[in-house]
């Protein structure tokens, strides 16, 4: 969790539900809010100018969405879309900056957050340059696994759908799936009932 939620809470943060598919807040929009998930899944995500969607990033419980933005005054580069029903806590950006100020522990926190994603961004920058579709897919599976207590072989279940690896990695959906079945006969992956043990 990035802020506690009584301090959210205390500071007049309300709650906003929102349902499959609907917009947060869309690319182009100025950030006048602090969003912090408290059920539900939300996707970051743009489009190229095939229309293809591009995954920036998957957010879940606990876990601030646009936060970085809050610090100057750009637009949204992206969209944030709830891909299962969600409650989503909101506090305008003033009474955030305010929540920092008063809780500078909180500070470091939201440093740590903020970094770790900027690491995930890097990464991923980097499998741009690789044309390894298995590559671009350990990398990734390296990335979600690496904050897991257990890591032994086929511990780690991934928590993402072949099309939203795709969407993430840059590559197309059947190159996704192939490229598991022949990581899955290299022994690579285990693939249970559809879902990828890495």
């Amino acid at each position: 969790m990035v802020i506690d939620e009584d301090i959210l809470y205390s500071m007049g943060a309300i709650i906003k539900a929102y349902r499959p598919s609907e917009s947060i807040f869309n690319e182009g929009d100025l950030p006048n809010y602090y969003y912090q998930v408290i059920n539900g899944d939300v996707k970051l995500n743009n489009y190229n100018e095939e229309g293809k969607e591009i995954i920036q990033g998957l957010m879940g419980k606990g876990q601030s969405i646009g936060e970085s933005l809050l610090f100057m005054d750009k637009p949204y580069p992206i969209n944030a879309v709830a891909i299962t029903s969600c409650n989503i806590l909101r506090i305008s950006k003033c009474t955030f900056l305010n929540i920092l100020k008063q809780y500078p522990e909180i500070c470091l926190g939201l440093f740590e957050y903020i970094s770790q994603r900027l690491y995930f961004k890097l990464i991923m920058a980097q499998n741009l340059c690789t044309q390894n579709p298995t590559h671009k897919l350990i990398s990734l599976m390296d990335y979600l696994k690496s904050s897991e207590e257990e890591q032994s072989p086929y511990s780690f279940q991934v928590p993402l759908t072949r099309q939203q690896m795709a969407s993430i990695t840059g590559l197309c959906v059947e190159t996704v799936i192939r490229s598991l079945k022949k990581m899955e006969k290299d022994n690579m992956v285990q693939i249970e009932n559809r879902k990828i043990l890495y």
